[in-house]
């Protein structure tokens, strides 16, 4: 049995959940689960199903822990398991079934903006109002690091409507952001 001190490395904590020790595997659980619920939540706006999720992403890290090689980083490789978990569950439900608009649209350009104060919860929630198909691949891009390539692998979409998706999250988050700011600088140039 393994006593918590030994969960104070990475590599203990690991040792601790491979040998089935309950404690190892709550200590894995309490020191991020708040994290993986945040990576959830951003992919699923329903608390509910995020909270699913990661409880389904916490059964899988166990389930393939003794895959786990120790190269590059651990919480990097659970954090894999936890967007996958998610865009699975966003596949796997009609209701959130990603909206990939393929259309060509013509944009405006968009207006320039200044913000003094953004804080980042204000910015989460702009992207959380965004189309599942927006949402999810600016997730991915710019806040998991995805490529292109591995996002449209991930999703079943073109590296280009993966781009586009991007293209157009952007677009819209600028004109959120745009129509917050008390200080709008338009730029037809």
């Amino acid at each position: 049995m393994f006593n918590r001190s030994n969960f104070s490395t990475e590599e203990g904590l690991i040792k601790g959940c491979l040998k089935g020790d309950r404690a190892a595997q709550r200590h894995l659980y309490d020191s991020y689960s708040g994290k993986f619920l945040a990576i959830c939540m951003r992919y699923l706006k329903n608390r509910e199903h995020a909270e699913d999720v990661m409880i389904e992403s916490f059964m899988k890290i166990f389930e393939k822990l003794p895959q786990f090689q120790s190269k590059g980083s651990f919480e990097g490789w659970m954090k894999r398991i936890v967007v996958t978990q998610a865009l699975m569950k966003l596949r796997s439900n009609r209701h959130l079934m990603m909206e990939v608009n393929m259309e060509d649209e013509h944009y405006l350009q968009s207006p320039q903006y200044e913000l003094t104060h953004l804080e980042a919860a204000e910015l989460m929630e702009l992207v959380q109002s965004l189309p599942v198909g927006y949402r999810t691949v600016f997730n991915l891009y710019a806040i998991e690091g995805y490529s292109h390539q591995e996002i449209g692998d991930l999703l079943g979409i073109s590296e280009s409507t993966s781009k586009s998706q991007l293209n157009r999250a952007r677009n819209s988050l600028k004109e959120k952001i745009a129509s917050l700011s008390p200080k709008i600088k338009t730029n037809h140039g």
